[in-house]
């Protein structure tokens, strides 16, 4: 079986931005390998280019991505006040490795993460697992609309 890495990047990813690195901080082409992981297996993040990948990731607190050997199988982030409101985003796992813990393992590093951890509210918004999110102690809020303005 190929290694399992899983990478706590630091904030705003500068070695998977720049350099593409991926497990043991070896060049990997991650950047690619990130936009295909999410074309593939999230609708909702499809076709991102690459210069608005390398912002978002500039752009946020805390960065994780699971790899099986070469290949990145996972990933997710976070943005934080580190006290009040934290939101989580683009959590993806692939298809291909989904039902094998792969996501509560990227949802609770992102949770475990200092900056994270001592945030009192925890947002994210999901079309069709709120069932894994509720296995994570995520709750269904109905006192409150999501209101969305897109450009």
């Amino acid at each position: 079986m190929k290694e399992i890495s899983l990478i706590h990047h630091s904030k705003g990813a500068l070695g998977l931005r720049f350099f593409g690195l991926g497990p043991n901080l070896k060049p990997s082409n991650g950047l690619k390998k990130l936009q295909k992981l999410l074309d593939d297996n999230a609708f909702w993040a499809e076709n991102r280019r690459i210069n608005d990948l390398k912002k978002c990731l500039a752009n946020s607190d805390v960065i994780v991505s699971l790899w099986v050997g070469n290949e990145i199988v996972g990933f997710g982030r976070a943005l934080t006040d580190g006290i009040y409101r934290g939101v989580l985003w683009d959590i993806v796992i692939d298809q291909n490795y989904q039902g094998k813990g792969f996501g509560k393992l990227i949802v609770k590093n992102l949770l475990s993460c200092k900056k994270i951890k001592k945030t009192k509210k925890l947002y994210l918004m999901t079309t069709n697992k709120k069932l894994f999110y509720s296995q994570l102690d995520f709750k269904e809020v109905t006192s409150q609309n999501l209101l969305i303005r897109e450009i």
